[in-house]
């Protein structure tokens, strides 16, 4: 039975050219898992930075030929420590604890958003009298010879007061209820931030007791956790995929490893005086060969310790490792995919090997392990043991594709039928990666009407794909059901096949998911590209639907 994940978040950091998806049934482990990944990165690219400004300013600095020969120097340096690095692939993750630390994914952090200072209300003014100069009035002699004219500036001095002082009643008035809103505010967020930081720590509570509770699903997290805290160079993929048997106590893993054109192959750095001029060293082919065989035996056998050291409950007793590699096919120019060493190892006998002093190839020959001669050349072999993706819905499909040409209206074929036609369209499509498509128990419109499995393991996978033989606009909630469907079955992908077309709240909401969305041209397209003709109808299709109604009514 195939692991099912609930949730999965894309991460890439555009500096590293990383990029990965991660998935687990919690949503807010899985947030925590990505932001732990992010920090890794982040550490990463901050090294990376501080080493490349550092080689710059030495290069600025570099004035003299002893200068330069001392750039040469330790450029070259860093080129023999990176390919020490690889040589020793292995031994670097032997003085490394790989258990995963549970307090190190609890959030504890704090809510840093400053809490508004109360504003400082502006004063009132003075009450008018003759000796303040703003509201005093200008009086002069006939003033005092007639007291009415006093008393009417008076009273306008008076107005202007009390006017000034309602504004200010009024702007006090406005700032209090902003500082009160603004309190209200930081309240909420405060108490929400808090909330959730608690729920999302409650969720690693809970996943940590499901794993020492020997949960299936929570093994393979931890363990996904384990693989992905692994450290290697940044040009290397970190894409893998696990699957776990409670009752064998077997976890497979398939292992997407780096590619020849991912082995760093500067060598030595020189300064040539009489050019004035620094010159690359490169590694020989055969050298480059030779590390890449090396590594790729070193990456097995590190995985394998790597699961072995962090079981912390005994939950595996044996490990099959498949290594995959995504590589040009020299003969046809085509992008290929192939499993080229398989190993399966138990624990007792793994723990029995003393890592530190093995030759990785001879260690893995001793473990039985599967592979050419020469890895470098890419030949493909069968895996040990291959992901179970057997599914009890999977039934014995039959033929529809031959028996329909350009008179057969899709949009009427009985449903059953079309699901089959488009199982059988797909398998076409598939196969031609080494792919599989298989189709479940009818019942009608049910979410999930085949399965395909696309051995690619950067773009492939689960792939779901649902019928929709309609002669209407699918909505939206279609769409979205598809997408639950894909998170609830685990599948890297979901695509939808309809005779008829899409509203545009449905490509809306697919443009920025793992979902593709095929309407009826683009199902007659996929069709004639394998051979095959048809037609869809709109029109005649709800006509003779509409009478099908009727004469059942009848």
């Amino acid at each position: 039975m195939s692991y099912r994940f609930n949730w999965e978040i894309e991460i890439k950091h555009d500096g590293l050219g990383k990029y990965r998806l991660i998935k687990g049934q919690d949503k807010h482990v899985v947030e925590q898992k990505a932001a732990m990944q992010k920090r890794i990165w982040d550490e990463m690219w901050k090294k990376k930075q501080e080493i490349e400004k550092r080689k710059k300013e030495s290069l600025k600095k570099a004035i003299n030929k002893e200068e330069k020969k001392q750039l040469a120097s330790d450029r070259t340096d860093e080129a023999q420590k990176i390919l020490e690095q690889i040589t020793n692939t292995l031994k670097y993750t032997l003085n490394i604890d790989d258990s995963i630390d549970w307090d190190s994914l609890i959030d504890k952090s704090e809510f840093l958003k400053p809490r508004s200072s109360r504003p400082i209300l502006p004063p009132f003014p003075p009450t008018p009298h003759t000796k303040n100069t703003k509201y005093a009035p200008k009086l002069n002699f006939f003033d005092y010879l007639f007291p009415k004219l006093k008393q009417k500036k008076m009273k306008i001095a008076e107005e202007l007061h009390t006017k000034e002082v309602e504004e200010i009643k009024k702007k006090n008035k406005e700032l209090e209820e902003n500082y009160k809103s603004s309190i209200t505010a930081w309240e909420n967020e405060k108490t929400h931030y808090l909330k959730d930081m608690d729920e999302k720590n409650k969720q690693i509570f809970e996943k940590k007791e499901k794993y020492f509770n020997k949960d299936r699903d929570a093994i393979i997290e931890y363990c996904d956790m384990v693989l992905s805290n692994s450290n290697y160079p940044d040009s290397f993929p970190q894409d893998f995929d696990i699957d776990y048997n409670t009752e064998s106590k077997i976890m497979i893993i398939d292992y997407f490893l780096p590619s020849l054109e991912d082995i760093p192959k500067l060598k030595e750095v020189k300064y040539v005086i009489a050019k004035d001029a620094f010159t690359e060293v490169y590694l020989s082919e055969t050298a480059i060969n030779k590390i890449y065989d090396n590594l790729l035996y070193q990456i097995s056998l590190r995985t394998m310790h790597e699961l072995y050291e962090a079981d912390q409950i005994e939950a595996l007793d044996s490990i099959v490792f498949n290594g995959w590699v995504k590589s040009i096919d020299k003969g046809t120019g085509q992008e290929v995919t192939a499993c080229i060493l398989s190993i399966q190892a138990n624990k007792e006998e793994f723990r029995s090997i003393n890592l530190e002093n093995v030759d990785p190839k001879i260690c893995f020959k001793t473990l039985k392990g599967v592979a050419s001669s020469k890895l470098h050349g890419l030949t493909p072999i069968a895996p040990i043991l291959r992901m179970d993706r057997n599914d009890k819905r999977f039934i014995q499909s039959y033929d529809v594709v031959d028996s329909i040409d350009n008179t057969t209206n899709l949009a009427v074929m009985d449903w059953e039928d079309f699901e089959h036609l488009i199982r059988q369209v797909f398998e076409a499509e598939f196969s031609q990666n080494g792919g599989e498509v298989k189709i479940t128990q009818a019942s009608h419109d049910r979410g999930v009407d085949a399965i395909a499995f696309d051995p690619d393991p950067i773009r492939g996978g689960k792939i779901v794909i649902q019928a929709k033989r309609y002669t209407n606009i699918v909505g939206v909630s279609f769409v979205r059901d598809l997408y639950g469907t894909v998170m609830n079955e685990g599948a890297t992908k979901g695509i939808l096949v309809t005779t008829a077309d899409y509203g545009p709240d449905a490509y809306e909401f697919a443009k920025d998911k793992p979902l593709t969305l095929l309407n009826g041209s683009n199902l007659l397209h996929l069709l004639a590209s394998h051979g095959h003709k048809a037609k869809i109808d709109l029109k005649e299709a709800k006509q003779i639907l509409a009478e099908q109604k009727r004469e059942n009514k009848i």
